[in-house]
């Protein structure tokens, strides 16, 4: 059942109601009084640099007991450990751990997930890192278009892996919570492939490649994926939330090649964007104040919102089915099938 939302999904996903999003609304601020995380363990991907080291941050200060950076580079996170610490203004000194975390290969998201394992408990996860590519580049091992392997198919196996070890880790009526990073542009795709017999392969055609569009595109599939996740899943194993930080100064377009559209995306993301350290209270929002009626929902500013309007159309729902069932299929070999069954029950 669709929820009441105060707009609606067309209206949200107009430029007016993102500008007014962005200069005259703000993720809510929460601090110790408000949320204690003291004995709890999280794990934030991409949390050497922008929005994921800012979340990171704003989860120490509300007395995260254990962070694990998940990163793809050891040695950055390993220097965002340091500048994390040295920030620590608490005489109690949290445990924070760098485990390597690449996104663009499969083998890697399932040995971090097999390390989780050995976790006394996992109370939070926010799967953040995400990229913005011009140009297209296949994956050398699964050969998938890049943005759509990094953005969607590893959020999708992430997420799939971690859910049994939330549950068996978290405390006794007390669900974790795992929040899959949203945008804005799911709403903005022309996702002109909707229709095709496969969706997967058809994104992965380099000639009609189009790098913001297929961003769009790779956000909209992990919204359509988690109204499919969350029918199978309930929130007690873990409430699943899709929180959108808003357009953020931040290294998104560290990908891109092209200098003069580089410097372009950069001007408009310094010049519209929030801090990171503003975006990223959304994303701290999501998983110590939002509860069970966030499950499976897409967040703004605190507030339940709607998502890019076709899941709420019935070609959308046919879309998403197709989504889920392409990724089972491109996931099979990680049994996620007997994962997400096991889940249900």
């Amino acid at each position: 059942m669709t929820p009441q939302f105060d707009v609606t999904p067309k209206w949200r996903a107009s430029q007016l109601a993102f500008f007014q999003r962005q200069f005259f609304r703000s993720p809510p601020t929460w601090t110790r009084n408000d949320a204690d995380l003291s004995g709890k363990t999280a794990i934030v991907t991409g949390s050497n640099t922008g929005l994921g080291f800012e979340c990171s941050r704003q989860l120490l200060d509300l007395g995260l007991e254990r962070l694990i950076l998940a990163v793809r580079s050891e040695a950055k996170g390993e220097e965002a450990k340091k500048t994390l610490l040295a920030g620590q203004k608490s005489s109690r000194i949290p445990i924070i751990e760098v485990w390597k975390l690449d996104l663009s290969s499969y083998d890697s998201i399932m040995a971090f997930a097999e390390r989780a394992k050995s976790l006394e408990r996992l109370d939070i996860a926010i799967h953040n890192a995400g990229l913005l590519k011009n140009t297209f580049e296949a994956n050398n091992l699964t050969g998938h278009e890049e943005t759509i392997q990094v953005n969607y198919l590893a959020l999708a196996l992430f997420t799939l892996l971690l859910l049994p070890i939330m549950k068996e880790k978290s405390v006794s009526g007390q669900p974790g919570h795992l929040a899959l990073v949203s945008s804005d542009t799911a709403a903005w795709t022309s996702f002109k492939k909707r229709n095709s017999e496969s969706l997967f392969a058809s994104l992965d055609e380099p000639e009609s490649y189009d790098g913001g569009d297929q961003y769009s595109t790779s956000k909209l599939l992990g919204q359509l994926f988690l109204t499919e996740l969350v029918k199978r899943v309930p929130s007690s194993v873990a409430i699943i939330n899709a929180p959108n930080p808003g357009l953020c100064k931040s290294n998104l377009s560290r990908e891109i090649t092209n200098p003069i559209q580089r410097i372009f995306i950069s001007i408009f993301f310094w010049v519209l964007g929030r801090q990171g350290s503003v975006g990223a209270r959304a994303f701290t929002d999501a998983v110590v104040k939002q509860g069970a009626e966030s499950h499976g929902q897409y967040l703004e500013d605190g507030k339940v919102q709607p998502m890019a309007p076709l899941v709420y159309e019935p070609e959308g729902e046919k879309i998403a089915e197709k989504v889920w069932r392409e990724t089972m299929n491109e996931l099979a070999f990680a049994n996620v099938a007997d994962i997400v069954s096991s889940l249900s029950r």
